[in-house]
């Protein structure tokens, strides 16, 4: 397959997460970077593009100049990649989807449920691909633990405890600092800070691995640091479609945790749980024998877990694999799409629309819950 155009909105020069997505699809080299808007500076996003190799004549000085423009070309972009603030999400995706451009865009999907309802209908109004980089379901133990769960290794689901610490918003942040002080700003980051950032990663998750669809849910969202405006540690009891229950937490002001993504999920028959810091390794524990632990490289994983093993055992694999293992399966999805082949549901292993709208819908209906004094919410 020759390698798809794609084009990349935000993600200028010392933006973290717009270099993750660039890294990570060069890693299978299935698309190649050929039109930027990376900054609302026009001479930044110029000079950026053209360190990155961008052509000045695919250099735009806005994101609707840039999906008009590709989308008459014949040599134009198949793909964009929105790595901007949330505050935008929305305009950018629907300015390329209006365009006939397909999407790849950073969680949370928008800031509210209208919002992505309608990313979801244009998207299949246009019969266009449209992924939401939930980067952690592409771990290989992920996929592994989900095929585990449709196989009915666990029997029904009874109860999960998922939670997500961190600790660098513990203190009050430097407002000269490139990340933090936007996602603590209402008008950029939307209604919610940590649950909406980490929190919404703990939902997608869950959902991935166990399929369970939320039926309602009760918060209550915290401002610990004096002066915030926005959440900084959220807690969430959920209930599931066919009674499962479940506990999430997500934290920023955790005091020793780094990145400590945790999820435990048990079931009639067994239990699994997996911590992202360890990602290569999970434990099975099935309520007739001895707790089992799997590694991956070591242990032959089901192929549609073992297919996303790209090192041997041993040398763990990270984030950049993940997010690839998120962009893989979508570019060449997109590939047999452009061919006018018929995609199978095997070719969709990545988060679609639908769930960035669950996603959304999830962070709507508990910061209501958490308003109206941590009340039980139907989603």
């Amino acid at each position: 397959m020759e390698r798809i155009a794609y084009g990349m909105v935000g993600g200028g020069k010392g933006a973290f997460i717009g270099d993750v997505h660039r890294k990570a699809i060069r890693i299978d080299d299935l698309a190649v970077l050929k039109a930027g808007c990376f900054s609302r500076d026009a001479a930044k996003s110029n000079a950026f593009g053209a360190e990155l190799g961008v052509e000045p004549d695919r250099l735009y000085t806005d994101y609707q100049q840039m999906a008009k423009a590709e989308a008459k070309r014949t040599d134009g972009i198949k793909f964009v990649v929105c790595v901007t603030p949330n505050v935008s999400h929305y305009e950018v995706c629907k300015a390329f989807l209006s365009e006939g451009i397909h999407v790849v865009c950073d969680k949370p999907l928008t800031w509210t449920v209208a919002q992505s309802e309608e990313l979801e209908r244009l998207s299949k109004e246009k019969n266009l691909l449209f992924c939401v980089t939930y980067a952690y379901t592409g771990y290989p133990a992920v996929k592994q633990m989900r095929k585990m769960v449709q196989d009915g290794k666990l029997g029904a689901i009874r109860f999960v405890n998922a939670e997500y610490p961190q600790d660098w918003l513990a203190n009050s942040v430097d407002e000269n600092s490139p990340i933090a002080p936007w996602r603590m700003d209402p008008k950029v980051a939307g209604i919610s800070n940590c649950l909406g950032d980490i929190g919404s990663h703990i939902e997608n998750l869950v959902a991935t691995i166990t399929g369970l669809k939320i039926k309602r849910v009760c918060a209550r969202l915290d401002s610990m640091v004096e002066g915030r405006t926005l959440d900084d540690n959220a807690s969430v009891l959920v209930e599931y479609d066919g009674g499962a229950k479940g506990v999430y937490w997500s934290s920023q002001i955790a005091f020793g945790y780094d990145n400590a993504l945790r999820i435990r999920i048990f079931g009639e028959k067994g239990g699994l749980e997996w911590l992202q810091e360890d990602p290569d390794h999970f434990t099975f524990t099935p309520c007739d024998g001895p707790k089992q632990r799997f590694s991956r490289g070591r242990d032959q994983f089901e192929a549609c877990a073992q297919q996303y093993s790209r090192i041997p055992a041993g040398h763990p694999e990270g984030l950049f694999e993940a997010f690839a293992n998120v962009y893989k399966p979508f570019i060449l999805a997109l590939g047999k799409h452009l061919a006018n082949q018929k995609l199978e549901a095997s070719d969709l292993d990545f988060p679609g629309v639908a769930m960035g709208l669950e996603g959304v819908r999830f962070i709507n209906r508990c910061v209501q819950s958490s308003k109206q004094g941590a009340v039980w919410v139907t989603l």
